[in-house]
């Protein structure tokens, strides 16, 4: 028995002190914040003593009735200890001379959750199951003789579990109960007359009820590390995927467009910390492009060759009329920009141009179309007004620009526009 007790103890140590590994391993991915840890069991139901039991004696099967009371802490969501103690009534059947035990004990028991071991998450979380084991004390009495048999045990069983709710979870448990100097048999009449070890046998089938303790918003029984940590590294993933997108250049004017308040700002033009186009005036034209029309495009200088420049400049987006928001009139500041279009226009009679009408993100998708026409008619109508024949015009509305953040204002400001290609 000494064999015994010292092979099913060292098992008992060893799961106790696995579990305390396990629960160091895993402190740096979880804290004892993350699930709760300690919880109350309840249980009642049926036995059927084995042996030993005295000629004459029988018990019903199964016989009514035991209750079980537990507390348990769990190291983590794998491995805990329980403490626990039950009452166990024990009769005759109908066959059966009569008699009345009272079988009690205590045990201290290792317990595993098999369903997070097997990882019962992956495609239940409603369903769960335990295993325990462990030694206690145990007494047994009789009604009719005054005595009382002290002995060790052994217990182990497994448990299934069915979540009602974070707090509350029903438990259905089948459990073997090894004695081991047993001295009465189990209805009290006479002595065991077992060997030593583990004679006395006892099953035992309970249904209870757990309830869970503690601050979390789960208990570690139902709580499963691995769906956590890969919830976080998909998190992660996802951040670093937002940033990667985020550090793209769409514009290439060396700001990301994470940082970027414009991020389609025309090509090898100057922009600012903010990746906004340098236009000091205002008048929808990048200043350096400004000087070199002024330069190059004014009313004494308009040559075949520069405008070949200017026509390319005009046509890749340089020049824009820009709107405020929901209105068809080009902005004060930009009118001045169609300026550059009239000289160019005049001075190539042979020339036409397309004007393109855009509005943003804002609003009905139909009335940003009606309202990106008209501001292409309104800057027609200028043109004309300076000179431009009609029929050197071609408007079109081109509705709604979706290349910016639609949630800026200041990129939203930029795609309010009238463009031009000249043909």
């Amino acid at each position: 028995m000494k064999k015994i007790l010292l092979t099913l103890t060292g098992v008992l140590a060893l799961s106790t002190a696995y579990a305390q590994t396990d629960d160091n391993m895993n402190e740096a991915t979880s804290t004892s914040s993350d699930y709760n840890r300690w919880s109350v069991e309840v249980a009642g139901g049926v036995n059927k003593v084995q042996r030993p039991i005295s000629t004459g004696y029988f018990q019903s099967t199964p016989s009514f009735y035991n209750a079980d009371f537990g507390v348990r802490y769990m190291f983590n969501n794998k491995f805990g200890l329980k403490l626990d103690a039950g009452y166990y009534n024990l009769s005759e059947d109908s066959d059966s001379m009569e008699f009345e035990s009272h079988y009690y004990r205590a045990d201290l028991q290792a317990v595993a959750n098999l369903g997070r071991i097997m990882s019962f998450e992956t495609w239940t979380n409603t369903f769960g199951l335990l295993g325990h084991a462990g030694f206690g004390y145990a007494q047994l009495k009789t009604e009719d003789k005054a005595f009382t048999d002290r002995m060790l045990n052994f217990m182990a069983g497994v448990t299934g579990q069915i979540r009602l709710s974070n707090r509350v979870a029903l438990t259905g448990d089948f459990s073997t109960i090894f004695n081991a100097r047993q001295d009465m048999a189990w209805d009290g009449q006479n002595p065991a007359n077992v060997g030593r070890g583990f004679q006395g046998i006892m099953f035992q089938g309970t249904a209870g009820v757990t309830f869970y303790l503690g601050g979390a918003e789960k208990h570690a029984d139902w709580f499963a590390m691995d769906s956590m940590l890969q919830q976080k590294i998909d998190d992660l993933e996802g951040r670093l995927a937002t940033i990667e997108t985020g550090l793209t250049d769409s514009d290439q004017d060396g700001i990301p467009d994470m940082f970027d308040a414009e991020p389609n700002s025309m090509a090898g033009v100057a922009v600012d910390q903010k990746g906004r186009t340098i236009d000091r005036n205002g008048n929808g034209i990048a200043d350096e492009l400004e000087r070199y029309f002024d330069t190059k495009y004014g009313t004494s200088n308009a040559t075949a060759s520069s405008g070949a420049d200017v026509k390319s400049l005009i046509n890749d987006g340089y020049v824009n009329v820009y709107f405020d928001f929901n209105s068809a009139n080009p902005t004060t500041e930009s009118v001045a920009g169609i300026n550059f279009l009239v000289k160019y226009l005049k001075a190539n009679p042979s020339a036409t141009t397309e004007v393109i009408g855009y509005a943003d993100e804002v609003g009905n998708s139909d009335y940003n179309k009606s309202l990106s026409t008209k501001r292409a008619e309104k800057v027609k109508q200028i043109l004309v007004d300076a000179g431009i024949s009609g029929s050197r015009l071609m408007i079109s509305g081109n509705g709604e620009d979706a290349s910016v953040n639609k949630s800026s204002k200041e990129a939203r400001q930029i795609v309010r526009r009238v463009t031009f290609k000249i043909k």
